[in-house]
C-alpha cells in the first residue's frame, strides 16, 4: 500500500479494459503503436499460468487500475538464477510523482526476488525524464548501450 491508499496487486480479467487504456497511454508516451491482435496476445500472456511472464495492477479504492508493470523471468549465462525484466511501467499522468511507480517496481523487486531472480532490470528511452529521476533513485543505471534487429 502506498501513502496515497494504492494496492499494488497481479492483474486480473476485470481490469482488462482500464489495462488497455493505460497501455495505450504507454504505447503513445514512447511513440509506438502495436496492433490489436499484439494488444489481445499480451494481455492473454499476461494472464496466462506461465510463471515468468505476468504483470501488477496499481489500484485505489474503487479496485480501478492506474498503473501497471509487465514482466518477463528468463534465465541468464551469467548466474544460476534468472533474471526478472521489467517490461513496461506506467502510470497515470494524472497520478505520477504520487509514489505508485516507486511501489509497483518495490512489488515486483519482492517478486522477482520470490522467484529466485538475481538481478531486476529494465530499459528506458533517454527523454524518458521524468521516470528517470524515479529509477536513479532506486536501482543503478549501467553503462550498457542497446542494439536491436527486427525480425
Amino acid at each position: 500500500m502506498t501513502a496515497n491508499g494504492i494496492t499494488i496487486r497481479a492483474l486480473a480479467d476485470r481490469d482488462q479494459p482500464r489495462w488497455r487504456e493505460l497501455f495505450d497511454g504507454y504505447l503513445t508516451f514512447y511513440e509506438s503503436e502495436l496492433s490489436d491482435e499484439v494488444k489481445r496476445t499480451t494481455w492473454q500472456r499476461l494472464l496466462s499460468d506461465d510463471p515468468n511472464m505476468g504483470g501488477f495492477a496499481a489500484v485505489g479504492a474503487d479496485d480501478r487500475p492506474v498503473g501497471l508493470a509487465h514482466y518477463i523471468i528468463h534465465p541468464s549465462t551469467w548466474t544460476k538464477g534468472p533474471y526478472c525484466y521489467l517490461e513496461d511501467l506506467f502510470v497515470d499522468p494524472d497520478l505520477r510523482g504520487s509514489g505508485i511507480g516507486r511501489a509497483l517496481i518495490t512489488e515486483l523487486k519482492k517478486h522477482a526476488e520470490a522467484s529466485g531472480c538475481e538481478r531486476l532490470y529494465w530499459l528506458t528511452q533517454e527523454f524518458n525524464y521524468k521516470g528517470r529521476i524515479l529509477y536513479d533513485t532506486v536501482a543503478k543505471k549501467i553503462p550498457f548501450v542497446v542494439y536491436e534487429e527486427l525480425l
